[in-house]
């Protein structure tokens, strides 16, 4: 199981400053169920905390947490690696840092927080459970910069990811694959101040999906619902976090 998550986004987490907004607008939107379980020790804050875990599909691809001390805000995708302290020696020789060192998750297995030469945070992970990598809840991440300022470099030494040629003819969207897999999607994208990663969450009614982020206070860009499991539209949820919305 191990082998085949290698260099695949396998989880994400929300930092929220409204964890209880962010719940609402998930379970609306995408139509997620939500279980909250307690850590002793919990890993982004200390001491005896809940934490909230996002099902869909059968799926546990997700957690929705408070903002933790660290600053970071947002979605955080999290890719698996088989050492995650080797990774983390490697990220910084790449030009990348490590906004916070390995960690143990009990329960899950170790993680670290990286930023990546242009500034997005990149989590890595080496799973210690049998989720598989969640493609029913998410479909392919996207990285939102201008393609030319890609840190191609440092993501293939990293995870073994390549950049492809432009996804179907366009001048703004590069396929990123590891072992001709497609694992994430490289876009210009204007709403994004910074480099980033975004999240693409599946919906089963696209429509529905855009009709509810409206009333829920968030912010759609693009004009039409996605038509197949390739088109998203970019959105800000009601917090203000970036994602994708895509057809299931």
């Amino acid at each position: 199981m191990v082998a085949e998550k290698t260099g695949r986004v396998v989880w994400h987490d929300l930092f929220s400053d409204d964890p209880e907004l962010s719940k609402t607008f998930y379970g609306r939107m995408a139509g997620w169920r939500f279980l909250t379980e307690h850590a002793t020790d919990f890993a982004w804050g200390g001491g005896a905390q809940d934490f909230v875990l996002a099902l869909s599909e059968g799926e546990a691809g997700a957690g929705i947490i408070a903002r933790p001390p660290i600053g970071v805000t947002g979605w955080l995708p999290y890719v698996e690696v088989t050492d995650v302290d080797a990774a983390a020696g490697q990220a910084t020789e790449l030009g990348g840092t490590v906004a916070r060192p390995p960690f143990e998750v009990p329960g899950v297995g170790r993680n670290c927080l990286l930023r990546d030469p242009r500034g997005a945070y990149v989590g890595i992970s080496l799973s210690r459970h049998a989720y598989p990598v969640p493609r029913a809840q998410f479909g392919v991440e996207r990285y939102l910069a201008d393609p030319a300022d890609f840190p191609t470099t440092f993501y293939r030494n990293l995870f073994g990811w390549d950049v492809g040629p432009a996804e179907k003819g366009s001048t703004a969207s590069r396929v990123i694959t590891r072992s001709d897999d497609l694992v994430a999607l490289l876009e210009a994208e204007a709403a994004a101040a910074d480099p980033c990663w975004v999240p693409c969450i599946r919906v089963a009614h696209p429509a529905e999906a855009l009709a509810a982020i409206r009333v829920l206070k968030g912010t759609v860009f693009g004009p039409n619902p996605p038509g197949s499991n390739e088109d998203a539209v970019l959105v800000r949820d009601a917090t203000g976090a970036l994602i994708c919305v895509v057809a299931r």
